[in-house]
Order: C-alpha cells, then sequence, then structure tokens
C-alpha cells in the first residue's frame, strides 16, 4: 500500500475533531522540537508559519455560514486565532517565547482529546514533558 493511499483511507476514516487534533499534536511537536533546539526568532519561521496556517483555518471555518459550533465557542476560537496570528509576530521578532504558543495548543488539544471520546495518546512528544 502507497503512503497516499494510506493518507487516503485514514482521511475517509477520521473524524474532523480527530483530525484536528492530529494536526495539531503534529505543528505543536514541531514548535516544541524547534524549541527544544534553541531556535530563535527568524529561525522558527516554519513551525511558526504552519501553526499560524492552521489557526487561519480555524477562524475561517468558524466565520463560515453553515458552521454548526455555538455562536460563543466559534466566537471564541475566532478571538483565540487572532491572538495567536498577532503573538505569532512577536514571537518571530523575539520580543516573546513560542512556548506561549504551544501552552495554548496544548489546552485545546486537551479539550479535543477529552471530546473524541478518552483518546489516550500523549498530547506532545515525550521529550515535551518536561518543558
Amino acid at each position: 500500500m502507497t503512503i497516499n493511499a494510506y493518507q487516503a483511507a485514514r482521511s475517509r476514516a477520521e473524524t474532523p475533531r480527530a483530525a484536528e487534533l492530529r494536526l495539531m499534536r503534529e505543528i505543536t511537536g514541531e514548535m516544541l522540537t524547534a524549541h527544544e533546539a534553541g531556535l530563535k526568532g527568524a529561525l522558527l519561521m516554519p513551525s511558526l508559519y504552519r501553526n499560524r496556517e492552521m489557526w487561519t483555518a480555524f477562524v475561517t471555518d468558524c466565520g463560515a455560514r453553515g458552521n454548526t459550533l455555538p455562536v460563543e465557542l466559534r466566537a471564541k476560537i475566532i478571538s483565540l486565532g487572532l491572538w495567536v496570528d498577532r503573538f505569532t509576530s512577536d514571537v518571530v521578532a523575539g520580543r516573546e517565547s513560542i512556548m506561549e504558543l504551544i501552552t495554548v495548543n496544548r489546552t485545546i488539544m486537551e479539550g479535543l482529546a477529552g471530546q473524541s471520546g478518552g483518546d489516550t495518546m500523549p498530547l506532545a512528544p515525550a521529550t515535551a514533558a518536561a518543558a
């Protein structure tokens, strides 16, 4: 089975919430790896770009007609996404730590994992537990 076939099968079997959780784990893991490697400022851009792109997609989805999430939850996600966008610029400029973004993602992952029916996968790579 090729990797494309595997990914297609997984995407058909995966719920949207599980896909969001998987993506957040992947991106948060990348940010943790960059942080642990001591990267700063512009050297964090690849992982910060992916994180910002993910949050932009969440904001866009929450603002879309037909989104069935409660209005208050959508507003909170949009607000958080806008904060992530602004804060990311501060991380790139070296004024803030990437750990704040990692903490936000971890908090959201905990909520997604709790809603997915007791997902027991770790929320970040094992090396992140000490961070």
